[in-house]
């Protein structure tokens, strides 16, 4: 699956959170389906983490600026959680 591809979907047909405060915020609400975090992630219960409280996390192999850019944002990214996938398949990623 395209990752980029799968989250640009996802931010224009479903519910998506970005940035670290707010997946946190969204994941302890028990609202988040998954958590993708960057490499540069700077909180280490995401990082070293494959699950928050039963919420599957992606690792994303790049940065924050490389997440951002997936995103198609022009600004870093360390964390985004997604509450409503839309139509896109972003929900089969594999995050084991």
């Amino acid at each position: 699956m395209d990752l980029a591809h799968a989250l640009k979907v996802a931010l224009q047909t479903g519910k998506v959170r970005l940035g670290l405060t707010e997946t946190l915020d969204s994941a302890k609400a028990k609202q988040a389906k998954i958590l993708i975090v960057a490499k540069t992630c700077p909180d280490a219960t995401l990082t070293g983490q494959r699950r928050f409280d039963r919420i599957p996390i992606y690792h994303f192999e790049g940065s924050a600026v490389d997440l951002g850019a997936a995103c198609g944002k022009p600004f870093p990214v360390s964390a985004l959680a997604v509450l409503d996938p839309g139509s896109s398949a972003i929900l089969s990623l594999e995050t084991g």
